[in-house]
């Protein structure tokens, strides 16, 4: 989309088929797959769409421009993304829309009580649930005046960016990982892994992640992420 299309875009109202025009959304999120379906999700309902993969990278956007909606992973490389929920919340300024976001959907209560307006479990596929997520928040005069029917639609993220995740996944193996760094790559994997519907591999995240939950020695849960890591790279051409 060019610039000039996506300013004249963002100076329309919004309709039945594109109720989010005009807004602006902030992912803050980790995984490319996961923001690739929310960055889909956003441009089909009129949105324009930032991302940032860090709890610093997304201080340095909001030191920057104000967004509409933001959407918040739990589980980011430096931080908790309830964090990023309390502050948001509790600022006098506040975003219109705030929404907790995980692979993991207990994580629902700990970004409610952070302050959320609600809460996105991935994976975040259909059309309808992400609108209506965001519309049953959003202040009234920022959503479309007309009635609408529910959209049908589900989308299907980009492979490469599946393929991304599983590349950075397998680069914080090859440089170790201590226990808080396994907790991280637990999370994250299994938060991918359900998005893109790769059973085994979110099996694999799952096992470790509770093994790291109960103290037990995680030697052979690392092996088998490892070894799935490889497989799914090598099927794909990347190792």
């Amino acid at each position: 989309m060019s610039d000039d299309l996506e300013k004249l875009m963002m100076g329309q109202p919004p309709t039945a088929d594109r109720p989010l025009q005009g807004l602006t959304v902030l992912v803050v999120e980790d995984s490319r797959f996961a923001s690739e379906a929310i960055r889909l999700l956003s441009l089909r309902s009129g949105a324009r769409i930032r991302r940032a993969d860090s709890l610093g990278a997304a201080h340095r956007h909001l030191r920057v421009y104000r967004p509409s909606i933001v959407i918040v992973d739990m589980g980011l490389p430096d931080g908790c993304g309830a964090d990023l929920i309390a502050r948001l919340a509790a600022d006098p300024l506040r975003v219109p829309v705030l929404l907790g976001m995980s692979g993991d959907a207990t994580n629902g209560d700990q970004a409610m009580q952070a302050g959320a307006d609600g809460f996105l479990a991935k994976p975040v596929e259909s059309l309808a649930v992400f609108q209506q997520s965001i519309l049953s928040v959003l202040p009234p005069a920022e959503g479309p005046v007309a009635p609408r029917a529910l959209p049908q639609e589900v989308i299907e993220p980009d492979a490469i960016a599946f393929q991304d995740d599983l590349c950075h996944a397998a680069a914080l193996m090859r440089d170790g990982v201590d226990g808080p760094m396994q907790d991280y790559l637990a999370q994250f994997l299994g938060g991918v892994a359900r998005s893109a519907h790769d059973n085994p591999l979110e099996a694999a995240a799952t096992d470790l992640a509770q093994a790291r939950a109960a103290g037990r020695g995680t030697g052979a849960d690392l092996a088998r992420v490892q070894g799935l890591l490889q497989d799914r790279l090598a099927d794909r051409h990347v190792l």
